[in-house]
């Protein structure tokens, strides 16, 4: 996987933003079509995870099974972090990815991920970054995001583990939960702090809107199976 398939799998489809929620999986059929605005994405030449909606305890949710794969479901948005800051999702894996490793190319492979993008202004960035971001655009069109987050379920760092990804130094990845698969889990992110934490040096403005989020798990390094659920993904004031 090069730089440019990595952002390529981050870029959006030809969707119109919204403003409001993610579309609830939990509204729609099990064995049915994606609720409205959540569309597959996947990488050139690499099979893409397979994408069901599935029961969970009479409740529809998202599975993601990759199997030597690697893609996501995305969905667009146009959110005022400061108006609700939290992001509230939970999700559950039936094994980690064992042969998985964050700091390496070779094993940026992981059970479950969520990305976050923001809209961060393409002139504020370095030179050497904005000729890789105008190329990716150039490649996959300009809605390729110029910084993101990475929520993952990891397989053996500790969760509140970040680090840049090996690709790129343009998605911070952040450790929620390593191990302990088969049960759910529920998240809550404040995206404002997060984004503070990843990218403050770099940015003193106010927090860039969020341009959309992406799920799904990515095998395509290590060539395990693993399946990961996502119940909806909800966006909230702080308590």
């Amino acid at each position: 996987m090069i730089e440019l398939a990595l952002v390529a799998v981050l870029a959006f489809a030809h969707a119109a933003s919204s403003p409001g929620d993610p579309a609830p999986f939990s509204m729609a059929r099990p064995g049915g079509s994606l609720p409205p605005g959540w569309v597959p994405l996947g990488l050139p030449k690499v099979p893409a995870p397979q994408f069901t909606l599935v029961a969970d305890d009479s409740v529809t949710v998202l599975r993601s099974t990759a199997n030597a794969a690697a893609g996501t479901v995305s969905h667009p948005l146009a959110h005022d972090v400061a108006a609700r800051p939290m992001l509230l999702w939970r999700w559950k894996v039936d094994r980690v990815v064992q042969k998985a490793d964050l700091a390496t190319k070779a094993g940026d492979d992981f059970a479950a991920r969520v990305y976050v993008f923001f809209d961060v202004p393409a002139d504020s960035l370095s030179m050497a970054q904005r000729m890789k971001i105008f190329l990716a655009r150039s490649l996959y069109g300009a809605t390729v995001p110029t910084a993101a987050l990475c929520y993952v379920w990891d397989n053996r760092h500790a969760p509140g583990t970040t680090r840049w990804n090996p690709y790129t130094d343009r998605v911070r990845t952040v450790v929620l939960r390593s191990g302990a698969p088969g049960a759910w889990a529920a998240e809550s992110r404040d995206l404002e702090a997060d984004f503070r934490e990843a990218f403050g040096a770099e940015w003193k403005a106010a927090v860039p809107a969020v341009t959309g989020i992406a799920v799904g798990n990515d095998t395509d390094q290590t060539g395990e199976r693993v399946s990961a659920w996502f119940g909806d993904f909800r966006l909230e004031r702080r308590p």
